[in-house]
């Protein structure tokens, strides 16, 4: 990560600080702009209410062209083919995830084996009843609130992933074209092509979890009632850089999607830091996209991670070699408002892979450890996958839906019920989870394991 050091730099700083990001009010032409290399995307800071006019003149004027510019929020996504856009608009405004990565400034290619392997398809379902296989969902009550209140149409869940398989059979009905949208970009495309998944089966098992419903197959997600709206973040490298992340929160904030959920953590690092130079704009754009959808009535969900690390502790990235202090986080988890979630397996014990230590709730996501009794299912949860199959995956990121099902439950019981509510309902009726290792500390009912508990969709529905 870049650490250039310039005169503009603690004025910028103080700005972020302040929330406030002001552009300059003029903007000299640029010198002798790239027109060969390689264009990377930027998200770049400016104060929220800017013009139009006046993002596209300083971007024209420093080598940039605008790709979306966000003005409720202060956040604009460019394109430059100059090495140098970040330095000429200000390091602590400007940041290019895909820049790092090509730079190899990230070992998140490196990590991506390690991490990947664990959210891949472990095992494709045979022919016949799948119900009894789905431990995950009898862990949470999950089949007898269906019974009771399997969800509502009113309310729309927003998958930010690798984009939803809407000819599965599960699926079809759920997802709402019309609510979906690409936004790999940093710009909103609702062609259906944009939010469909190209090489990547992980946004059609998440979704399976919270909505799916197959009854000739016997399957049933936690909310099968619920609307989803596929909105595609991870591009076909199975990166989810800034701008996607930002387009992802703003589309779910214009569209008022009551929940959403993020199984991921946006790359290339594993923790932004607000003072560091790159960063600090990668994090406040974030903050502010995040924090705009939450005003605008979405509960955001997010999964904890699968390092096997206690966030509150580290004090470097894994992925870059920068040092990590209470300045960082790993996005989206550390916002405020956001739901976190930590995984457990089938005998409901932390999964060895989870990460801990700033927990919400915790979920099933399997162990390798945790076998089912034989007849149970596998180890990992089983929901929907590619061409109309079913199979099973590992991972935090199968925890997370877990709880935006249950969050949708309570959203379709409580429709005016803001965020904020809805998380603390979410908490309130998890099931307490004890500590049992010497590593995780708190009581039962708020822990660094488990957080307030594993989620309960019985008791959000009565």
């Amino acid at each position: 990560m870049s650490r250039i050091r310039r005169l503009l730099v603690p004025v910028a700083v103080a700005g972020i600080a302040a929330g406030v990001v002001t552009a300059p009010a003029y903007a000299a032409p640029a010198p002798s702009c790239d027109t060969t290399s390689t264009p990377y995307s930027y998200v770049v800071l400016y104060q929220p209410g800017a013009s139009q006019r006046s993002v596209d003149t300083e971007l024209g004027a420093k080598c940039g062209t605008k790709v979306a510019y966000y003005p409720e929020i202060g956040v604009a996504v460019a394109s430059s083919r100059n090495a140098d856009f970040a330095e000429r608009i200000g390091v602590m405004r400007a940041y290019s995830g895909g820049k790092d990565v090509a730079a190899k400034k990230a070992a998140r290619a490196e990590k991506r084996a390690a991490v990947g392997v664990l959210e891949q398809t472990q095992t494709r379902a045979a022919a016949g009843d799948l119900s009894a296989q789905q431990w995950d969902m009898r862990a949470i009550h999950a089949p007898e609130a269906n019974k009771i209140n399997p969800g509502s149409s009113r309310v729309t869940v927003g998958v930010l992933d690798s984009g939803i398989d809407a000819k599965h059979p599960a699926l079809a009905s759920q997802v709402d074209a019309r609510q979906s949208a690409g936004c790999i970009t940093g710009a909103a495309d609702t062609t259906a092509a944009s939010w469909a998944p190209t090489n990547s089966e992980h946004g059609t098992h998440v979704a399976g979890t919270i909505a799916g419903k197959d009854a000739a197959r016997g399957f049933s997600g936690i909310a099968p009632g619920v609307r989803l709206a596929s909105v595609k973040v991870v591009n076909d490298g199975g990166y989810i850089f800034p701008e996607a992340a930002v387009c992802g929160f703003m589309w779910a904030g214009q569209h008022h999607f009551q929940v959403t959920n993020n199984s991921y953590y946006i790359d290339p690092g594993m923790f932004y830091c607000r003072n560091e130079a790159g960063d600090a704009a990668a994090y406040e754009a974030v903050r502010r996209a995040v924090t705009y959808s939450t005003n605008r009535g979405t509960l955001n969900v997010a999964a904890a991670g699968n390092s096997g690390f206690d966030v509150t502790k580290q004090t470097t990235d894994p992925n870059r070699p920068h040092p990590v202090d209470s300045s960082c986080g790993i996005l989206p988890k550390a916002i405020d408002g956001v739901v976190t979630v930590s995984a457990v397996g089938y005998k409901g014990t932390k999964s060895s892979y989870s990460n801990y230590g700033s927990v919400s709730v915790t979920a099933p996501g399997g162990d390798g450890a945790q076998q089912p009794p034989e007849g149970q299912g596998m180890v990992c949860p089983l929901s929907t996958i590619s061409n109309g199959g079913y199979g099973t995956m590992c991972g935090t990121s199968m925890a997370s839906p877990h709880a935006a099902g249950v969050a949708a439950l309570l959203a379709s019981r409580l429709p005016f019920a803001p965020p904020q509510a809805l998380s603390n309902l979410l908490n309130a009726k998890a099931d307490p989870v004890k500590c049992d290792v010497a590593a995780c500390t708190g009581p039962p009912k708020n822990n660094s394991y488990y957080g307030h508990g594993l989620v309960n969709a019985l008791n959000a529905v009565r």
